[in-house]
């Protein structure tokens, strides 16, 4: 599973990218996660507000932090 949080570095961008490490690891799951912070690579993305999401190439969540639980349901679909 492919894995990418998009964000320019900002506070919640990074509370994304924790979360979603967390929530793999307690999961026990075989992803690899990238953070894109070029506002560029981000806009490739269709993304206009951020933290968002990326779940192998589907952008899944945008605009907010989830909750973990809704991290994982996202991450399963």
């Amino acid at each position: 599973m492919e894995i990418k949080v998009l964000g320019t570095g900002c506070p919640k961008c990074k509370a994304l990218a924790k979360a979603v490490e967390e929530v793999i690891n307690e999961a026990g799951m075989d992803a690899s996660v990238t953070k894109v912070e070029d506002i560029n690579d981000i806009m490739q993305h269709g993304v206009m507000v951020t933290p968002a999401l990326v779940v192998n190439g589907k952008v899944v969540a945008s605009g907010k932090v989830p909750k973990k639980k809704e991290i994982k349901k996202l991450l399963n679909q």
